[in-house]
């Protein structure tokens, strides 16, 4: 059998910050690297410098010995309660993938939702990266323990204010 990616995914978890802190961290994509298992770093591009609909950045990827970057393009930003982006792979890859996600209230905790949906993936690249990174082919309990990661980094803003 050719091993597959999944099209969509989505995890949820409760974290200790209130949602102002956890947009805080999140909407700033040059932190990405402190909560990320996967995204080292990113960049705003074109002169920005927040998160704004319509804004691109660069993340830069690593796992194990393989690295690659997407240029991302802000979907939704609707503070503190929304940030969706589309990553645009090469277009020799012509992949694409739709990532959102959502903090609610949850008392003095938040509720954070991300989920992702893939929008284009030619069946050859669908292959090569599930062989060459299996760990794409359940990605979930790597994303609950990002946001996770994103709510303790969250608490140490909150704890600083």
């Amino acid at each position: 059998m050719i091993p597959r990616l999944p099209r969509h995914g989505a995890v949820e978890v409760v974290v200790d910050a209130p949602p102002e802190a956890v947009w805080a961290v999140l909407a700033d994509v040059t932190r990405i690297g402190e909560w990320s298992h996967e995204c080292s770093r990113a960049e705003w591009l074109g002169g920005a410098t927040a998160a704004a609909p319509g804004v691109r950045f660069r993340g830069a990827n690593e796992a194990g010995r393989i690295r690659w970057a997407r240029v991302c393009t802000l979907r939704v930003v609707d503070a503190p309660r929304e940030l969706a982006w589309r990553t645009h792979g090469p277009r020799l890859l012509g992949d694409s993938t739709d990532w959102t996600v959502r903090l609610e209230p949850a008392g003095a905790a938040t509720r954070i939702r991300q989920e992702f949906t893939v929008v284009s993936l030619p069946a050859p690249v669908d292959h090569l990266i599930a062989t060459v990174l299996p760990a794409h082919r359940d990605r979930l309990p790597a994303l609950r323990g990002d946001l996770e990661r994103l709510g303790e980094v969250a608490a140490t803003v909150a704890s600083s204010c």
